[in-house]
């Protein structure tokens, strides 16, 4: 594996988002690694389901200066700017710069990683020692010069790559990996890298089952691969892993589909078993990644997420702090590779029950009205500006019930499935109500 941190060291410093020539640029070096990769896109604009692919988003430079001393310098670290910033061209004063200025005051030597994808917004992040040299340095009537040279282009594309390795049936396995974080080597690059190793290990093999492998942005990508290839992920995935944070060698941890019963789930904690690796499980209602959207209304592909160290539960996640060496190492990524590898092999190799019963919904049961998650930004249901620890409790609980009102749950089972109490399912009911993002079958 010393050949992925090679890897993983020369896609650090490209600046990727969820579009943009980060992306293209990240899977084009992919490609090299796996000739039989397929780049393919979407258009921006595109309907999937209730979202639509934003414009493609470029950067070229971005800057705070004073006296012609840039104080901070996006090109010195390409978190220093919040992801999908809009172009600025202004002078500010101190107060109105340092609203907006991120930085993480029980870290202060990290740069947080903060997006606004679906709001027009912009920003800097800064460690917290930077934010204080500024407020201490600099008298209250200084002014400031900012630029962001950024751009927005309607008629872009969002990027991802598609491999299919076909095997004696048509019946698929399922790896999704995300390509959409800048500079972070845990949570980003140790997905793809781990996937790579994947990708050319199932390449050589004669496989009972085909394996289908997508590098694709988060929750966007998800949700538009799913849309393009609905019915055929419906007829023919069995199960698979979304792979992710899964290069360091601290723990393991296994994130269950969203009813914590389907073949994935099995294969994934046989596999820790059988190696007696001791591991943290996690239940659906601690899902952060695209498990999101292939357990949702409509698909429930039975999905599980196979990790190290989970999302969120390491000090470095979505700082600057998350490097190589530091978080990710050879080990962490032989560790991971070993347990997806032996997962998957279970996956492909696992016999079928010839038939599946399936459940009718209930005409009186809460169903949500959308295939994935809706888009509850644009219903000002969820923050806009992604900033670390700082998910609103309320989203979270709207979410938690979206993914279980799929008529064949009545309002008690949902509150045990989300555990909140009666009244508290019975206001979120109401609140999904009133916004129309539920109907009773």
């Amino acid at each position: 594996m010393k050949h992925y941190i090679i890897l993983g060291k020369k896609l650090f410093p490209i600046c990727r988002s969820i579009t943009g020539k980060g992306v293209a640029q990240t899977l084009e070096i992919i490609k090299k690694e796996i000739p039989e990769l397929k780049i393919k896109k979407i258009k921006s604009g595109s309907r999937v389901f209730d979202w639509k692919i934003p414009p493609e988003w470029t950067i070229d430079d971005a800057y705070v200066k004073h006296k012609n001393k840039k104080i901070i310098d996006f090109k010195k670290n390409n978190l220093h700017l919040v992801n999908y910033s809009i172009p600025v061209k202004k002078i500010l004063n101190k107060k109105n710069l340092l609203k907006k200025i991120f930085s993480i005051k029980k870290q202060p030597s990290a740069i947080p990683y903060v997006t606004s994808y679906y709001k027009k917004n912009w920003g800097f992040c800064v460690t917290d020692v930077q934010k204080k040299n500024i407020i201490k340095k600099y008298p209250k009537n200084t002014k400031f010069e900012v630029r962001i040279k950024s751009s927005f282009k309607k008629n872009g594309f969002l990027t991802y790559g598609e491999l299919t390795i076909p095997g004696k049936s048509k019946k698929e396995i399922l790896i999704s990996t995300y390509i959409c974080h800048p500079s972070m080597a845990n949570n980003e690059l140790s997905g793809p890298l781990v996937t790579v190793a994947l990708a050319k290990y199932y390449l050589k093999r004669k496989n009972s089952r085909t394996i289908r492998i997508i590098f694709i942005p988060e929750t966007i990508g998800s949700i538009a691969y799913i849309k393009k290839r609905f019915k055929d992920l419906k007829k023919n995935v069995i199960g698979g892993y979304v792979l992710t944070c899964i290069g360091d060698n601290r723990s393991y941890s296994y994130l269950e589909s969203k009813y914590g019963n389907s073949i994935s789930d099995y294969c994934a904690k046989q596999t820790f078993d059988e190696l007696k690796l001791k591991y943290k499980n996690y239940s659906f209602l601690e899902r952060g990644s695209d498990e999101r959207q292939f357990n949702s209304v409509g698909i429930n592909l039975g999905i599980g997420s196979i990790m190290r160290s989970k999302y969120g539960h390491y000090s470095e996640y979505h700082t600057s702090l998350d490097t190589f060496g530091k978080v990710v190492t050879l080990k962490g990524l032989e560790g991971g590779f070993k347990i997806a590898k032996l997962a998957i092999n279970k996956l492909i190799n696992l016999k079928l029950s010839k038939t599946i019963k399936k459940i009718k919904p209930n005409k009186n049961y809460p169903l949500s009205k959308f295939i994935c998650e809706p888009n509850l930004g644009s219903r000002n249901l969820y923050d806009l500006i992604s900033i670390k620890n700082k998910e609103k409790k309320i989203s979270r609980n709207l979410l938690n019930f979206l993914q279980y009102a799929d008529g064949n749950n009545s309002l008690s089972k949902i509150k045990k499935y989300i555990k909140l109490s009666k009244t508290e399912t019975k206001n979120i009911f109401n609140i999904l109500r009133r916004n129309q993002l539920l109907k009773q079958i």
